[in-house]
């Protein structure tokens, strides 16, 4: 099993990272991909790819983030260069239902690490509230460069998923999906290919039931497997199976 998104630089995980750890893989998590979201943060992320070989991290800023921190495609491919762990680019995107950044600031940022993702050939972790139009606008103008498109903790539209899907994008289950109104995001994961599909705990938020309301954790992403398993009415070895391997196809 592998978290393919969480915080590790956010508390309460980062000063309890042993006991994280051990819990993550006393379940079977294989690895854990903690995101980047601010300059900050990233200074954190780079002393935690050190401290297991299961921890890797990627560099990028977070669109809430983008009018304080001005990203461009050198410093992003500098800094992912320099460090063999870092595997994918952000977490970058879109937030138009925040806005805490100016639209403009967002998609400057958001261009800035698709640059630096077509040349580095690999993966955007990708945050989408309320901008399917304009992310689909913006992908389309790179399309010819075989985006690797990788869906956070994806909540959008159906409609959303098919226009995602032609763009040979993968979309990542969250806990959401085993909250008990969250049919419409049920049945849209159910209609994403097996093959296109990841999982996460976005942890320390969005614990899945049973333990909704509490922090989160990497180990959590066992009830997200479980759930999404039985969405998609197949054995949960053979979820975890695709899973994974899907995870390893994507940041090859």
């Amino acid at each position: 099993m592998i978290d393919s998104h969480c915080h590790l630089d956010h508390e309460p995980l980062f000063n309890d990272l042993e006991n994280i750890l051990q819990r993550s893989k006393e379940v079977g998590i294989e690895k854990l991909l903690t995101i980047c979201t601010t300059f900050e943060s990233f200074v954190k992320i780079k002393q935690l790819v050190k401290k297991d070989d299961i921890i890797f991290g990627t560099y990028g800023i977070h669109p809430h983030e983008a009018k304080n921190d001005k990203v461009t495609k050198k410093l992003i491919i500098d800094e992912i260069n320099a460090n063999e762990k870092i595997i994918g680019i952000g977490e970058t995107g879109l937030d138009f239902y925040y806005n805490f950044s100016d639209k403009k600031d967002q998609i400057k940022s958001f261009e800035e690490h698709i640059k630096a993702s077509i040349e580095l050939k690999i993966p955007l972790i990708i945050h989408s509230r309320n901008a399917e139009d304009e992310m689909l606008e913006i992908f389309n103008e790179y399309k010819k460069h075989d985006l690797k498109i990788l869906m956070h903790c994806f909540t959008g539209s159906k409609k959303f998923a098919e226009s995602l899907l032609d763009l040979n994008a993968y979309f990542s289950a969250s806990g959401i999906i085993t909250f008990k109104n969250s049919t419409d995001l049920q049945e849209t994961f159910k209609s994403i290919p097996l093959e296109k599909t990841l999982i996460e705990t976005d942890s320390p938020y969005l614990a899945p039931v049973p333990n909704r309301g509490k922090k989160n954790e990497p180990s959590f992403v066992k009830f997200t497997a479980e759930k999404l398993a039985e969405i998609k009415d197949i054995p949960l070895s053979e979820l975890v199976k695709s899973t994974t391997s899907n995870f390893n196809k994507l940041f090859n």
